[in-house]
């Protein structure tokens, strides 16, 4: 594999796997499914899901990936030649590029309003920022160019490579959006009425949990940590055989429930105090910033601080989703990345401008009673992903060599052979167990 098509150190892929999903998965999405979806009851079953499903999903694919320093596709056809797994590797490979399609759309949403907050255009401009927000992606013109110069951006850094790009990229912002957020959550915390919003968030009612709030964790936890469609395949493919699979996916879990958490805090105190109601959807994080930071010193320039912030919180989940799509049409051939990250992402594009428009001049085009964004929101994050990991985990417990996926889990850690059978049980059995029930249930089987 060329030397450049890997991680220089751990940090630097913790910082990118763990950044997959943190701008849309725990500061965006999170919130507004938490809020409409029984608030501490949803967190509660969230991290069941995250620390006993998701966690030992993403060592299988750890496994996959760094045993077979391959790409999504080609992984499978490496350990499974001739046979339908390679699948799997095909269903993530086009489950990323649904995603990236509508995701690249909220990115979008960021650029308009980062462009407000920096022309003074944002912070005391209305009295009510929920109807700004349905202005502004309901417009036939603004969240397409918004849309476009978001992939542009992941276009180039993917481009660029894992070092010199995605990995860069990922070292020096991360960090940053962790103490800005916890200034955000400081201030949060010491609004009228913020323990409303406390409480809300973290005493569960059950009384509020629906079966379909069931499964909206269970694809929340399977995207925070972007697994199910093969991504970390592609990312661990980069790492070095001396790492530690079991401590670097504590540290990416845990990353990526503290800014969960973080997230919550920050966003739940602010809607009690501002008077919002937690089941705003996906305008949530946009309606409640803007009137948070009007009520500090300067804050339009911090809320232009954290837009820029949440804009490449955002592109991290950008980068994994196109590197796995580069890296399958690719297949390491380096020479190939460049044009393969502009064709595919400019597919992508065109294929998300319905999206786009899916909150005005097409919102009448709906799936099931949902718009086509919110159609494709829950096909891929309900379904397709956690069929994804079903597959997955029916792959490694069952499929794999059982010597080279035991070789593979403890390189690298000197504790990890006690934890192996545990963790084969989990992905033999109780996994798909768990995974089938929620789906029986969801859809009126049980």
């Amino acid at each position: 594999m060329n030397q450049t098509n890997q991680w220089t150190s751990k940090l630097g892929f913790i910082m990118a796997a763990a950044g997959s999903a943190v701008g849309i998965g725990a500061i965006w999405k999170f919130p507004y499914v938490a809020g409409t979806s029984g608030g501490g009851a949803f967190l509660l079953i969230f991290l069941l899901f995250t620390l006993l499903i998701g966690l030992p999903l993403l060592l299988a694919e750890f496994v996959i990936g760094r045993s077979t320093q391959k790409d999504a596709i080609s992984a499978y056809e490496k350990i499974a030649p001739g046979t339908a797994w390679v699948w799997i590797g095909r269903l993530g490979v086009i489950t990323s590029f649904v995603i990236l399609s509508f995701y690249s759309v909220v990115g979008g949403w960021i650029i308009l309003y980062l462009y407000r907050s920096v022309t003074n255009q944002l912070v005391g401009s209305t009295d009510d920022y929920a109807a700004l927000f349905n202005d502004t992606i309901s417009s036939s013109f603004s969240p397409v160019i918004g849309q476009l110069l978001f992939m542009i951006i992941t276009i180039v850094i993917v481009a660029k490579g894992v070092q010199n790009g995605i990995e860069k990229a990922n070292k020096y912002m991360f960090p940053a959006l962790f103490i800005l957020f916890i200034a955000l959550i400081i201030r949060s915390l010491t609004l009228d009425g913020a323990m409303e919003g406390v409480a809300f968030f973290l005493n569960p009612d059950f009384t509020k949990l629906t079966s379909e709030s069931i499964l909206y964790a269970m694809g929340q936890s399977f995207f925070a940590i972007s697994i199910g469609i093969s991504i970390m395949v592609t990312y661990s493919s980069y790492l070095n055989k001396e790492e530690s699979l079991q401590r670097s996916g504590g540290m990416i879990v845990g990353l990526n429930i503290l800014v969960s958490i973080f997230a919550g805090l920050a966003i739940f105190p602010a809607v009690f105090s501002i008077g919002l109601e937690p089941t705003a959807g996906p305008g949530l994080l946009f309606n409640v910033l803007p009137a948070v930071f009007e009520q500090i010193p300067f804050g339009g320039l911090f809320l232009t601080i954290f837009l820029a912030l949440f804009l490449f919180a955002t592109l991290t989940s950008a980068f994994s989703l196109l590197e796995t799509i580069v890296a399958a049409v690719t297949k390491g051939n380096s020479d190939k990345r460049t044009k393969a990250s502009w064709t595919m992402g400019i597919l992508i594009f065109i294929v998300g401008v319905p999206s786009a428009l899916s909150f005005g001049v097409l919102s009448d085009m709906t799936f099931g009673g949902k718009i086509l964004f919110d159609a494709l929101d829950y096909l891929t994050l309900n379904i397709l992903m956690p069929f994804g990991a079903l597959l997955i985990s029916f792959f490694v417990s069952y499929r794999m060599d059982k010597k080279a996926v035991y070789e593979e889990f403890i390189s690298g850690s000197r504790t990890a052979k006690y934890l192996f059978k545990a963790w084969m049980i989990l992905l033999r059995y109780i996994i798909p167990i768990v995974i089938v029930i929620v789906y029986l249930h969801t859809f009126g089987v049980l």
